[in-house]
């Protein structure tokens, strides 16, 4: 199963390198909407540290979706995701490089976006509290995004299913990295954000692991 998790997950880091297509798009639409919020906010506004996490997460979000709209819309196109799903060994190493790939897309996206979100609202996002928070937030993102790609890839209208489905159900993570970011920026302690710490790791690993064993169900079709 490892070896064919990294042999897809290589297929889609030297697409992306010659193509891209995914890191290109995500970090360009995420940084107009960095753009558009820090010229809103900078006439209202005083202090970014207010409004930067919200920022950051309402960035970081829109451009995963973006990417994950294509983690199985380019498989699909090319008639691949057959071959995929029927290739021997356990369809949820197909889920688990998809998810791999689309993680490391956005945290490479992430990491160019931080910068410019410091420059612009003047706060320190380098903490390691934050770190912390924008990747445990940003694998749950990625682990429920991506099966309800692989749901929504089937539909007609997939790129309105997407977010249809997957906003509703990455609520929990939103608001549980947004309050992580927010309390880390404002100096509370680890006991103070130990229930929301709690509620984003329960979410991370229960949707994990549910993912990894109902994703052979999901693309049953996709195989026939």
């Amino acid at each position: 199963m490892t070896r064919r998790v990294w042999a897809i997950l290589w297929k889609d880091i030297r697409t992306e390198w010659r193509s891209k297509e995914f890191f290109s798009a995500m970090f360009v639409f995420a940084a107009l909407v960095v753009f558009v919020f820090n010229f809103a906010f900078d006439l209202r506004i005083e202090n970014g540290k207010a409004v930067a996490p919200g920022v950051m997460w309402v960035a970081f979000t829109f451009a995963g979706e973006l990417g994950l709209s294509r983690s199985f819309a380019m498989e699909e196109e090319d008639g691949c995701i057959a071959g995929l799903l029927l290739a021997p060994g356990d369809r949820s190493a197909v889920y688990a490089a998809k998810a791999l790939g689309n993680l490391l897309f956005m945290l490479a996206s992430e990491a160019f976006l931080l910068p410019m979100i410091m420059a612009l609202f003047d706060v320190n996002l380098m903490e390691p509290s934050v770190l912390l928070a924008v990747l445990a937030g940003t694998f749950g993102f990625v682990v429920v995004g991506t099966l309800i790609s692989a749901i929504a890839v089937n539909t007609r209208a997939r790129e309105v299913m997407l977010p249809v489905l997957l906003f509703p159900a990455v609520l929990p993570v939103l608001i549980s990295a947004v309050r992580l970011t927010a309390g880390a920026l404002d100096g509370l302690s680890a006991a103070e954000l130990a229930n929301w710490w709690r509620i984003l790791l329960a979410y991370d690993v229960f949707f994990a692991v549910l993912s990894v064993l109902v994703f052979g169900f999901i693309v049953e079709d996709s195989a026939l």
